[in-house]
């Protein structure tokens, strides 16, 4: 196996786990994997990857990456939060990775809840509301980077082996 190939797999590993750690480009790292595959010219059981093949997957992964930064503030705008709210989620998912992926859970809903509740004064109801909202953009996002870097995971051992 190829030093190219075993970067690939690195890729494909970092980029499963960078779709649910925020942070790390999940998607990204993975296409780069099946990047370094492609070079690799790597056949596993058929043919080589084409540069076609290649080049709607870097369109699928542009695709998910701007949904990503989209959707989360989305959710969070029609169930009325502001941008704090995000931006709790975010701290809390940090420190809620800490505790357990229950407390990435807890952590992320605490955390907009937190900051929507600071920085708005429209109550409990409202802000627990909105914490709702920015967790469920996130869990939508986090569950479309998973299957993209799975997919894109499965080709690569698929190519490779």
């Amino acid at each position: 196996m190829t030093v190219l190939n075993i970067l690939a797999l690195i890729c494909a590993l970092i980029g499963i786990i960078g779709s649910i750690v925020p942070g790390l480009p999940g998607p990204p790292l993975s296409w780069v994997g099946m990047l370094l595959v492609f070079l690799a010219k790597s056949t596993g059981a058929g043919e080589p990857m084409t540069t076609g093949f290649l080049l709607i997957w870097l369109g699928i992964v542009t695709f998910v990456t701007i949904v990503d930064y989209v959707v989360p503030a989305w959710t969070t705008r029609i169930s009325g939060g502001h941008k704090a709210a995000s931006t709790g989620a975010i701290i809390g998912l940090f420190a809620g990775m800490f505790l357990s992926p229950v407390g990435v859970i807890f952590g992320s809903i605490a955390g907009a809840f937190v900051g929507e509740l600071l920085v708005t004064d429209k109550g409990v109801w409202s802000a627990f509301k909105v914490s709702i909202g920015a967790f469920l953009g996130f869990i939508a996002t986090t569950g479309l980077k998973l299957v993209c870097s799975g997919i894109m995971a499965w080709y690569i051992i698929d190519y490779i082996f």
